[in-house]
């Protein structure tokens, strides 16, 4: 049962919505100003270690949200296939969605890659580059080089119905 985050331009906010079922397709309205068909956020999800809520996530990329929806359906389809088991595949997957969605990888995330393709084990890259991942940031920004300076967006707390 996914959670599925939205983006309102107008609010500059990002909405939380529960699936009983896995939907790629549907676009809630804005459950604060009502503007029709938000747009799909990709939720990022790490291992982080001594930070606290308060610190500010910015420089994230502007994504272009076609490619990144066709890159979430891909992910999604191989996801199925993946192997848990195998850090290979993990990072083949992760390189896969960054090429499908226009990011580059910092120097550290192209590292940890380069150590999990190579079959190391994650715990040990995760020990040893950890300190490096949480300085860092993950993505550099679009192949077209151009990072957002706008402050990020709010995030409403509420888990709304899809």
């Amino acid at each position: 049962m996914p959670i599925y985050e939205f983006y309102c331009p107008q609010c500059h906010t990002i909405y939380s919505f529960f699936s009983v079922r896995v939907n790629t397709e549907k676009k809630p309205d804005c459950p604060q100003c009502n503007r029709p068909e938000l747009s799909r956020q990709v939720s990022l999800f790490s291992i982080s270690k001594g930070l606290t809520e308060d610190e500010d996530n910015s420089g994230l990329p502007d994504l272009d949200e076609s490619k990144m929806e066709q890159a979430m359906r891909m992910m999604e389809q191989e996801a199925d296939r993946l192997d848990e088991d195998d850090p290979r595949q993990a990072a083949q997957l992760m390189k896969k969605l960054c090429d499908s969605a226009g990011l580059n990888m910092g120097p550290g995330m192209e590292e940890a890659m380069r150590r999990l393709e190579a079959g190391e084990d994650p715990e040990q890259v995760e020990a040893e580059l950890g300190d490096v991942l949480e300085n860092e940031d993950p993505f550099l920004g679009s192949k077209k080089g151009s990072l957002s300076r706008r402050k990020p967006p709010a995030r409403d707390e509420t888990i709304y119905d899809l």
